[in-house]
């Protein structure tokens, strides 16, 4: 059992920054009562972790293929463990944002060398195992973000969720220690800070301009000037990759539209299909009074079918075309949110968005093993890297901008739900920010214009996620070549491995960047 335990190590880390993710989702409503913080606050807590890790991978692949990834893999253990203890502490909102933004400087370190580690760890039929059970460990780790928060949040209390990482990462510091070797590239050349400084400056400044629409409005000076700067840094982003010797991303890759077209499919995969559940929860706790664990437990829908249907989709990929598993599933998890918007009223519970959440978690299954081998079967085999870290930056992004973007068109649907109701001006504000349990606590006749506005939010909430899914879908289909390669079943890993899979082999030598 011994040649396992590198495997142990890497999953120990992998599920770990994963589950975070989600895992602070059903936690938001305690969080909110206990440090008393606004609607915009409580985006940026789920926000500025996607956010940088978003931006942080491929700077964190190549730093890794220089310094060694064993090396940089324990650092950001370290420092996850250190930011998750001060998550933990932290006694207000700012500094509960800033160390977690700090979290997801150590998970993009830890993301971008699990590949790597395994690759160099096995080989022949023991990798193809390695990276089949890695893969499963990150399905799981989708399903099990929402209830190991609930059950965390509702025995012990919010902090609890970032206390449970401690012996997580301390575990998985000792297994790395004993059982990981070393391994760079000898070939890696120097980090490429400027690409990276803009990029994070553009993905942060669009990010924040979005999150302050509900306050300012989308044709404010201040919204307008701050997508100015967003663009002002993006246009730097492109010029210094353009001139640089050692670009952190080849764009020459962004001329094949196939490669375009898994991007965007990528980017509005997680906007459409995920970044609505911070609402949900909100809604399912403050309105609806359910707890943390039952909340969690209803979100469960959506994860379950995504893991099962990416575990069947693994085993027949090699015979299904690209466009059916990725432009479908696009399609079924556009279905899937305009399901919900459809299904759900005033008054209505949590049971009005099974179906409509079935219907997501069947297109993600869908996409999921399939969307890293479309990207690489988009780019020279030697790019497969690159390829593979830029489509997980697009994931985490469209997350981080998935989040801004639903934020203010349910703020907004909150205030549509509620005219006429004599509420005075905030108030869709409040509700947003979790405050819908002291209203009815004070006021239980409330209830009527409470579910009505909720019921307003949330249904325009599922309508932009649809057209988000619809989007990428079209998009897809338009873009993407049936000429891409796409790998023959004895090129493609071990079936039922999914994504981890596809890019065990091209990722070897990249610093992991084709971690999925």
């Amino acid at each position: 059992m011994r040649k396992w335990l590198p495997l142990t190590a890497v999953c120990l880390g992998a599920f770990m920054l994963l589950v975070d993710v989600t895992i602070v989702t059903v936690a938001l409503p305690d969080m909110a009562d206990d440090m008393h913080t606004g609607f915009s606050e409580l985006q940026w807590v789920m926000d500025i972790y996607a956010l940088a890790l978003a931006a942080l991978l491929l700077g964190a692949g190549a730093l890794a293929d220089r310094l060694g990834r064993r090396r940089v893999y324990l650092g950001g253990l370290g420092l996850f463990a250190a930011a998750s203890l001060a998550c933990g502490l932290a006694g207000g909102p700012a500094a509960l944002i800033a160390f977690r933004a700090v979290q997801g400087v150590g998970a993009a370190a830890m993301f971008a060398t699990t590949m790597a580690l395994l690759s160099s760890a096995y080989q022949g039929r023991d990798r193809g195992v390695a990276f089949g059970v890695w893969g499963a460990v990150n399905g799981a780790a989708a399903a099990a973000g929402p209830i190991v928060g609930g059950l965390l949040t509702e025995q012990f209390g919010w902090r609890w969720i970032f206390f449970i990482n401690l012996p997580v990462c301390a575990l998985a510091v000792y297994v790395t220690l004993k059982a990981v070797t070393e391994s760079r590239d000898p070939r890696a050349k120097g980090l490429d800070l400027p690409g990276t400084a803009a990029f994070t400056t553009a993905a942060a400044t669009v990010t924040y301009a979005l999150i302050r629409v509900g306050e300012n409005g989308w044709t404010s000076a201040t919204t307008l000037g701050l997508f100015g700067l967003g663009a002002a840094a993006f246009a730097a982003f492109v010029l210094v990759e353009l001139r640089s010797s050692r670009p952190m991303l080849d764009l020459s890759l962004f001329r094949s539209p196939s490669f375009v077209a898994v991007m965007a499919a990528s980017l509005l995969m997680s906007g459409a299909a995920f970044a609505y559940l911070m609402y949900v929860s909100l809604w399912l706790q403050t309105a609806e009074g359910m707890g943390p664990v039952g909340a969690g437990l209803a979100l469960v829908p959506l994860s379950l079918a995504g893991f099962f249907v990416a575990a069947a989709t693994g085993k027949l990929m090699h015979a299904v075309s690209y466009r059916i598993t990725i432009g479908g599933g696009l399609f079924l998890i556009g279905a899937g949110a305009l399901l919900q918007g459809w299904m759900l009223d005033a008054g209505d519970g949590w049971t009005a968005l099974v179906p409509g959440l079935l219907v997501t978690g069947v297109g993600v299954g869908m996409i999921s093993p399939a969307v890293a081998a479309a990207a690489m079967g988009s780019v020279p085999p030697a790019r497969a890297g690159m390829a593979g870290g830029a489509l997980n930056t697009a994931r985490q992004l469209g997350m981080a901008l998935g989040i801004a973007v639903l934020g203010a068109v349910f703020q907004a649907g909150l205030a549509d739900g509620l005219e006429g109701s004599g509420r005075p001006h905030g108030t869709a504000e409040a509700l947003a920010a979790g405050g819908a349990g002291k209203v009815l606590a004070a006021a239980p006749e409330a209830a009527g214009w409470v579910e009505a506005a909720f019921a307003s939010g949330l249904r325009e909430t599922f309508w932009v996620s649809g057209a988000m899914g619809l989007a990428g879908a079209l998009i897809f289909l338009v873009l993407f070549r049936t000429t891409a390669a796409q790998p023959p079943a004895d090129r493609r890993g071990p079936a039922g491995a999914g994504a981890a899979a596809e890019v065990g082999e091209p990722a070897a030598g990249a610093g992991a960047r084709a971690a999925v």
